[in-house]
């Protein structure tokens, strides 16, 4: 009899932080900023209660029967999200945002970058960061969208 052919499967977990930011832009004024961002530039800041849903893929080992280990993945997004993220204010807490606008896309940037320092290489499949559950932003590591 052959051994199996090797199976591909895609296994995603979900993290849920709480933090506040403003969105603001350094390279517009005052008055570029709250006409682009309205209430969202808000001196104050706001906050929101984000959902994360971290999507890996990759073979499905034949001894464990897993993709990786949900000990070891869980443990990767407690540093790669809630440590720096969580009950934070991104603007002022994470230096990542001290220079990057703290919208969504980039909190979806920020947690795809921290996660494939860690992850096994090529593993991460995809980031979905959930700002509300009307606006939602999927990262799949895309730099630049190619020209046809």
């Amino acid at each position: 009899m052959a051994p199996p052919a090797a199976r591909l499967a895609r296994l995603s977990r979900t993290a849920s932080f709480s933090a506040c930011h403003r969105l603001h832009s350094k390279s517009l004024s005052d008055e570029e900023n709250l006409k682009l961002f309205g209430k969202c530039n808000n001196p104050n800041g706001h906050g929101h209660n984000y959902k994360v849903i971290v999507t890996v893929r990759g073979e499905i080992d034949p001894v464990s029967g897993m993709v990786i280990n949900l000990t070891d993945l869980k443990e990767y997004m407690q540093q790669a999200i809630m440590e720096p993220l969580d009950h934070k204010n991104l603007d002022k807490d994470v230096p990542y945002f001290a220079e990057v606008v703290s919208t969504t896309e980039n909190v979806a940037v920020f947690i795809w970058e921290n996660l494939k320092r860690l992850l096994p290489a090529g593993m991460l499949y995809k980031v979905k960061v959930y700002e509300t559950d009307q606006n939602i932003v999927v990262y799949k590591g895309e730099e630049t969208i190619s020209e046809r």
